[in-house]
């Protein structure tokens, strides 16, 4: 549960780094908005990086990966809702679909080749 709790928090950083500026600082220059997307940036890596370390102790990497994934579609969808304003749409869900699919492939931790 600490490992998920600490990619939901890397990811709400994370998708602030990379989209909030497309809101707050569309007329500012270039440069602002990369050295204000870095600085959010520094807070997700402080929470992302002890997350796969701890989950790294429980979770297979593949496993890691797609955890971290499902976390972005939820932290990205609430935020492309709530924050830009933005419809989700059917596609958004087909894809949220594919992606517990594949939640359910990884989980069933099957070596290649064996």
């Amino acid at each position: 549960m600490q490992t998920i709790l600490l990619l939901l928090g890397s990811n709400v950083f994370m998708t602030f780094a990379w989209y909030g500026h497309l809101k707050n600082l569309q007329n500012k220059p270039l440069i602002v908005a990369i050295l204000v997307s870095w600085a959010i940036a520094f807070f997700e890596y402080m929470l992302q990086v002890p997350a796969n370390r701890i989950g790294y102790k429980i979770f297979t990497l593949g496993q890691l990966k797609i955890i971290q994934e499902i976390i972005t579609m939820v932290v990205f969808a609430v935020f492309a809702y709530f924050y830009m304003g933005k419809p989700l749409t059917l596609n958004f869900l087909y894809a949220s679909l594919c992606m517990i699919a594949a939640a359910y492939f990884i989980f069933q931790d099957a070596p290649v080749g064996h």
